[in-house]
């Protein structure tokens, strides 16, 4: 963790420009605007327990909150636990009517899918600094990403980071974890 609670770093997107991301851990707080994308914020609920390996502090979805443009969204984080895929983040858009995912797909990257098309793929330092790399659209590929998409998957690969260790190895260190 940086000993700074309030991280500052912006992305520079290929589509959509300078992204503004905000992160204060202590508080519980993201903010993702700019390059033309619309805010997104993602808050913890106060006296949340923390998590020093998330982000933002918490994946118990009981206790975040994912605001898109103003409106409230369905944020349903995975426990994150033996399987690459237990650190998925799933995103019901009520204002856009659809579904978005971000999952592990490498030690250090995650995709983002809308309604199961590939969007791109994230990547999340350990610098809290965040990067996309957008889908071209064209025949076999995903589809072109909009603004909503680019604040949506910011603010998920922000909050949670990217990547997961391979199964092998997450197994192991849980078996560890329980050994006395």
């Amino acid at each position: 963790m940086p000993t700074d609670p309030l991280v500052h770093a912006p992305a520079e997107d290929p589509f959509f420009g300078v992204i503004d991301i905000e992160l204060d851990h202590e508080r519980g707080t993201l903010s993702v605007s700019g390059g033309g994308v619309p805010l997104a914020e993602l808050r913890r609920a106060p006296d949340t327990p923390l998590e020093t390996h998330v982000p933002i502090g918490t994946r118990d979805p009981v206790r975040l909150t994912l605001f898109v443009d103003g409106v409230e969204e369905v944020l349903r984080p995975a426990k994150g636990f033996l399987t690459p895929r237990s650190y998925r983040v799933e995103v019901t858009s009520g204002a856009r009517r659809c579904g978005y995912v971000l999952v592990p797909d490498s030690l250090g990257t995650s995709r983002l899918l809308r309604d199961g098309r590939r969007l791109g793929v994230f990547t999340s330092t350990g610098d809290r600094k965040v990067s996309a790399d957008w889908e071209e659209k064209g025949p076999g590929s995903g589809t072109a990403p909009e603004p909503y998409d680019a604040s949506v998957g910011y603010a998920l690969a922000t909050a949670f980071g990217t990547g997961a260790e391979p199964m092998w190895k997450l197994t192991l260190n849980a078996a560890l974890e329980m050994w006395p």
